[in-house]
């Protein structure tokens, strides 16, 4: 049985050279294990190893894990383009060059909205998908959501107290917000490459002019186009959320096809971290329950 002490940062840190640069990811598993890929959130100092840490231990028994560090928040190498019109294009650059036909897939917030666009554009390759927050569109609540503003305004004055601002936004259970969290994430937060693919997703300016030209789109929005997944689907999310408001549920809930819904309460928007052992043992019941069935995963 692995243990967290034997998962390290640098120890299952890997390199995949792609011709649009290098892609990092962490691998943890069995590598004759159904492949689980796991893609990671945004906001200041995110990365896949600090979304993920805490599930690789028990994921790994079961598959072989390979988290993806997307392009523009300061691991894998950055590109010119959005951050979010990176990491699309960046999955299937990822799968291809690790050889993978056809994954489980698990999606945290900006990551989740990846997985399913990605489950949209090549619904046979996840068989799949898990998501955390993020997806489907606001009914009832404001958009953009609390925690999406506090964002922005740490992006716009790039200072300690804005961070902490937003993270105190990420969680339900304040004190999940220690100074170890802090001090972490405000080093990446601030390198200058990292902070300047934040301002090119986040920016106040960029968001506005983001919601217009959806506005003036002749493509219809990614939430429209959910019908279309065929995987197996698992949507989580936390009760208490300030990013992704729970109401934003109802549409996904409604239009994929085969799709289940888990609420967690007392829990915000880093799901797989604070309802930790509630969420694993739900994602991993429906991860598993076909396993035999589905031996390339």
């Amino acid at each position: 049985m692995s243990e967290l002490t034997d998962l390290t940062r640098e120890g299952t840190l890997r390199e995949l050279e792609t011709e649009h640069g290098t892609l990092r990811y962490h691998e943890a598993g069995d590598p004759a294990a159904p492949p689980l890929v796991m893609l990671h959130g945004s906001g200041p100092g995110v990365s896949a190893w600090r979304n993920y840490r805490g599930n690789l231990p028990l994921f790994s028994q079961h598959f072989r894990c390979l988290a993806l560090e997307f392009p523009g928040f300061g691991v894998s190498d950055d590109t010119d383009l959005h951050p979010m019109a990176a990491a699309f294009p960046a999955v299937g650059t990822f799968l291809d060059g690790l050889g993978l036909d056809r994954v489980r897939m698990i999606g945290n917030s900006m990551g989740g909205i990846v997985a399913s666009r990605f489950a949209v554009a090549q619904p046979d390759r996840i068989s799949h998908l898990v998501t955390i927050g993020g997806i489907g569109r606001n009914i009832f609540s404001p958009a953009p959501g609390e925690g999406i503003n506090l964002l922005t305004d740490f992006v716009e004055d790039p200072t300690r107290e804005r961070l902490v601002a937003w993270l105190n936004s990420m969680v339900f259970d304040q004190s999940l917000v220690t100074e170890e969290l802090i001090t972490e994430r405000l080093e990446l937060a601030l390198d200058p490459e990292t902070l300047a693919a934040s301002k090119r997703m986040y920016g106040r300016g960029v968001l506005a002019a983001m919601a217009k030209m959806a506005e003036k789109s002749p493509e219809p929005p990614p939430w429209a186009m959910l019908h279309k997944i065929k995987a197996k689907t698992l949507i989580t999310w936390g009760r208490d959320d300030r990013v992704s408001p729970v109401d934003m549920v109802l549409l996904p809930m409604r239009t994929i096809p085969d799709v289940e819904v888990h609420i967690f309460p007392n829990c915000g928007h880093w799901t797989m971290i604070e309802a930790k052992a509630a969420w694993e043992s739900t994602v991993l019941s429906f991860l598993t329950r076909d396993l035999e069935q589905d031996g390339q995963g």
